[in-house]
């Protein structure tokens, strides 16, 4: 068994959601995100099973793993008490941890989570800060991030919020106190580490295409975010 093997059963998530595949397939029958992508919960269970060190860093340099939606459908209903999410969610963590994650499309991705909804929560104390998000960020709603942001003072006062205000209520700007208790939590718990690896290794990917990534929304991240990178 080779060294990256070693690393991902040392993963409560993985020793917890093998226990021991039969290959039925019902998980991929139950997965959402089968439904409408290049996705098989029940083939990427065998791959792992085999214990094949080239096989798994193939899944851990690919598409196929960032593709899982996390809702645990497959925990549901697995007759032998698997939970192939769970093992998505730890090769997930080895991708990031190695830097493979950025040998993928898919993977490279990340860069634009951690930016936006990572940044946003450490920031504010919200997944999603209406002022910070642009309206082409998100084409699938339509006009309406457009609407909301050109009427978003009438719209949220009507709704009775605190949206941007030092005082009790819903969407209130969150104290700086516990902003760094969520700082904190997220040092102590290995989230600060891998936000870290995520810009280490997006770095160097960027070097490689000559790219600049100075930080924030630089030319890597807009490339990323807008969809028009092109595989090598």
């Amino acid at each position: 068994m080779g060294d990256l093997y070693k690393e991902l059963e040392k993963d409560i998530r993985y020793r917890e959601g093998l226990n021991a595949c039969i290959n039925c397939g019902i998980c991929t029958s139950v997965c959402p995100a089968a439904e409408v992508s290049d996705y098989d919960p029940r083939m990427v269970v065998d791959m792992v099973q085999q214990k094949d060190e080239s096989i798994l860093r193939s899944l851990l340099s690919g598409d196929t793993i960032w593709r899982c939606g996390e809702c645990l459908s497959c925990k549901t209903r697995c007759p032998r008490g698997n939970v192939p999410c769970y093992i998505i969610q730890s090769l997930r963590s080895l991708s990031i941890e190695t830097g493979l994650f950025a040998e993928s499309r898919e993977g490279r991705k990340q860069l634009v989570v951690k930016r936006t909804v990572g940044d946003h929560i450490l920031k504010y104390g919200y997944c999603v800060y209406i002022d910070e998000v642009k309206n082409d960020w998100y084409p699938e709603q339509g006009p309406v991030w457009e609407w909301l942001r050109e009427n978003r003072k009438e719209t949220l006062e009507r709704f009775k919020t605190s949206y941007g205000k030092d005082q009790a209520g819903t969407l209130r700007n969150t104290a700086e106190e516990s902003l760094e208790d969520l700082r904190r939590i997220f040092d102590e718990t290995g989230g600060t580490a891998r936000f870290n690896k995520i810009e280490e290794f997006s770095a160097r990917k960027a070097a490689e295409a000559g790219l600049d990534f100075s930080g924030d929304r630089d030319e890597y991240f807009n490339m990323l975010n807008n969809g028009e990178e092109q595989e090598k």
